[in-house]
């Protein structure tokens, strides 16, 4: 990924090979990572079993928050945007027993559509 796409907010699919050995002392037994996004320093992983949102915080990025979230866990999920004047887009995914929901920007649409399609895929079996 391009350092100017990085800062500009658009998320590039990343190697798993690259972040296996980040992501080895998290998974459990029989959890394959199979899709990773990164957007500047922070990440959406999608495994067979649930997506983790990666936050990178800090300076130098040294502190890390995995959040984990069970696709069984998800109960809605909306991507805006995509207007003739308006380049962002914003992704939000509910949780159980959340009221509010996580939100996420994009500076280009095709990025969210991309994670958009994926947390279909996943979340509507």
């Amino acid at each position: 990924m391009g350092l100017l796409s990085g800062l500009m907010g658009h998320a590039s699919e990343t190697s798993l090979d690259k972040i296996a050995p980040e992501f080895e002392p998290i998974l459990i037994e029989g959890e394959s990572l199979q899709k990773a996004y990164q957007v500047v320093r922070d990440m959406f992983v999608f495994t067979n079993k649930r997506l983790i949102l990666v936050d990178r915080q800090g300076l130098t990025g040294s502190k890390v928050d995995y959040q984990s979230i069970p696709y069984s866990s998800i109960t809605r999920f909306s991507k805006e945007g995509q207007g003739m004047l308006d380049l962002d887009a914003e992704l939000k995914i509910w949780i159980k027993g959340e009221a509010l929901p996580i939100k996420k920007e994009f500076r280009k649409s095709d990025s969210v559509n991309e994670i958009y399609k994926l947390l279909s895929t996943y979340t509507l079996k």
